[in-house]
């Protein structure tokens, strides 16, 4: 069953589809954290996290009448949005060929207490910890809600792919936050 927020949604993809700026407006209201967030994941760099997002979404607006089902709208969306990302990194590594440095994931969700900041602090160190494809991989299908097949769409790889991509994750981060919780 669909929710409420998926439905409003497809509204306003059909409404930016026929370029309505008020639905422009609150489609990029509600979905650009999320890609801001996803962006910044992949490139551990705020400026380039927002210069990939804001190409994004004018690869996104331009492509929505090629958009034929609008609930495939988010797998979609972050598709573009890692692909924009993946040529802010290749053109990074041509000026640069030394590895960059990748900040720490900000807090998206704000801790009530200091007991659940500490493991919110845990949890973003072990995720960056975690190779790039397998970071992104848990990042969408947990702190996206996004299921293996949205992932799979949104990283441009087969579902498989994810699965074993989620299952590595899985196991490294079990071990790294076992072993905080040891110290």
């Amino acid at each position: 069953m669909r929710s409420i927020e998926n439905i409003v949604e497809e509204y306003l993809v059909a409404g930016a589809r026929l370029g309505d700026r008020k639905a422009i407006a609150r489609l990029a209201a509600l979905r650009g954290p999320g890609f801001l967030r996803h962006a910044y994941r992949l490139l551990g760099n705020r400026d380039d996290a927002q210069d990939a997002m804001q190409d994004a979404w004018i690869e996104i607006l331009k492509g929505l009448n090629g958009l034929h089902d609008d609930r495939a709208f988010p797998a979609w969306a972050y598709r573009i949005v890692t692909r924009r990302a993946a040529r802010i990194i290749a053109a990074n590594i041509k000026r640069r060929r030394h590895a960059a440095d990748v900040a720490a994931v900000e807090d998206v969700s704000i801790a009530e207490t200091a007991s659940e900041a500490a493991d919110a602090h845990a949890v973003r160190q072990a995720i960056k910890s975690l190779p790039p494809p397998q970071a992104a991989a848990i990042s969408l299908f947990y702190l996206e809600d996004m299921s293996v097949a949205e992932v799979a769409i949104a990283l441009d790889v087969p579902p498989g792919t994810i699965k074993t991509r989620l299952m590595h994750a899985r196991t490294k981060l079990n071990k790294a936050l076992k072993g905080d919780l040891d110290e």
